[in-house]
């Protein structure tokens, strides 16, 4: 297990380069089994999640050509679907969460396909309901080996339907439209996510054939077609990164600029950072923050204290609460903290607190943040990365810090972030992995 040793409290200047998004990613890289012609995917990060998934599609046989750092091409011209019933498969989808969204393609395709139930972060409930119902409505029919631990899925008359989702998931929305595209007739489906990431998935399917409408709504209707071709896509920037370099920028006090951000896909997240105080403006498709000694909390028009809570697309990602969290507790003012999508993320604060922030955890979902203002900065101290974004929220806590900080267990970090200790080092951090 790998440990950050971070020597907190310095200044960064210069210039940082958002990776590719992991969330569209692991949307993307399932859609390359959707057709038996080459698929090009640009952009794509380094990191162990992803790496994973890539491996998964090798061992399904798709064929993986990395034709530089960021892009690789896939063939998924002879898919072994024998290799769903492996011990391997088993093993390697239940320890990465982004594995059920191999099954829209593969039922959509074949007809069949198995899963365990998938790993992933520690943050609370995190159900596939939406996933398997949106299945069931088009037709599939399920069977739990509970000897096993796995899902028997038979989808071999899978027929365009209407759906009502309850709730608006990302990843049960990209899992049913991926199941959805080679369905026989029309599908409607309601309360679909609009996300970026959704978007972007639609768009490259319809280049390859598919006939999607009413992208960037929550209404999105699918006329099935007999099969896709290939085509070659861009992931977008990483909308999680560029939120948590605005944080870090704002708590190290530093100038830093965040190249190509695609700015116009990043919906209210430069804005609840402006809400927190943090000074901004873009140049071209880059993020330019300033050093800033103070920032301010603002407050609701009629003085009541200003709440930030996450919500479906375009509200505020969950992936930024930790982020904007941090941020308030050097910031001048209160704010509520409102997570409401998992109940078990805002368990980090306890490292924050023995950091010196003022923070008071109400209930699983809300923590009150009463910001320092600098007056008595965060103190370095040894502690534990409990998810991806919690870690590295952590990790621009450190990097504020005063004194030497330990982040162990980075390993989840690496899970979502590509070589962020370089990329950091780059702009001015002290730190190492040990």
């Amino acid at each position: 297990m790998s440990s950050f040793r971070i020597q907190g409290g310095r200044t960064l200047k210069g210039e940082i380069h958002p990776q590719g998004a992991k969330n569209e990613a692991l949307q993307i890289l399932c859609a390359t089994l959707l057709t038996d012609q080459p698929v090009t995917v640009d952009n794509i990060p380094d990191i162990v999640d992803v790496n994973k998934l890539i491996e998964l599609l090798g061992d399904l046989g798709v064929k993986v050509e990395r034709l530089s750092p960021q892009k690789y091409k896939f063939t998924a011209s002879s898919v072994d679907l024998a290799f769903l019933e492996t011990d391997k498969y088993r093993q390697k989808a239940a320890a990465l969460r982004g594995s059920v969204m191999l099954l829209g393609p593969i039922l959509s395709r074949y007809g069949k396909a198995s899963i365990p139930k998938p790993g992933g972060d520690k943050i609370g409930r995190r159900r596939l309901d939406t996933h398997f119902l949106g299945f069931q409505t088009l037709g599939a029919r399920f069977n739990f080996d509970a000897n096993r631990n796995l899902f028997h899925i038979d989808a071999s008359q899978l027929k365009g339907a209407y759906m009502l989702l309850n709730e608006a998931s990302v990843t049960g929305t990209a899992n049913i439209i991926m199941a959805a595209v080679l369905a026989e007739g029309k599908t409607t489906i309601y309360y679909a996510a609009c996300e970026p990431y959704i978007q972007q998935l639609c768009n490259m399917l319809n280049r390859m054939g598919a006939k999607i409408s009413g992208i960037g709504s929550n209404l999105l209707t699918i006329e099935g077609v007999k099969s896709l071709k290939g085509t070659e896509h861009t992931l977008l920037p990483d909308m999680i990164e560029i939120g948590s370099f605005i944080g870090l920028a704002a708590m190290t006090q530093s100038e830093i600029t965040i190249k190509n951000c695609q700015i116009p896909m990043l919906g209210i997240i430069p804005e609840t950072f402006r809400k927190l105080g943090i000074k901004m403006d873009f140049r071209g498709d880059d993020i330019h923050v300033p050093a800033q000694e103070h920032i301010e909390i603002e407050s609701f028009i009629d003085g009541s204290i200003l709440t930030i809570a996450d919500a479906p697309w375009p509200g505020f990602t969950p992936d930024l609460i930790s982020v904007a969290l941090v941020v308030a507790t050097q910031a001048k003012g209160t704010v509520l903290i409102h997570q409401k999508m998992f109940e078990s993320r805002l368990f980090f604060v306890d490292k924050l607190i023995d950091m010196g922030a003022q923070i008071i955890l109400c209930d699983p979902h809300r923590a009150t943040v009463t910001g320092l203002d600098r007056k008595y900065p965060l103190r370095g101290i040894k502690m534990s990365s409990p998810d991806i974004r919690a870690g590295v929220a952590l990790l621009i806590a450190a990097l504020s810090a005063q004194g030497e900080s330990e982040i162990s267990n980075v390993e989840q970090i690496d899970r979502g972030y590509q070589d962020i200790e370089g990329r950091l080092k780059k702009v001015g951090a002290i730190m190492e992995r040990v």
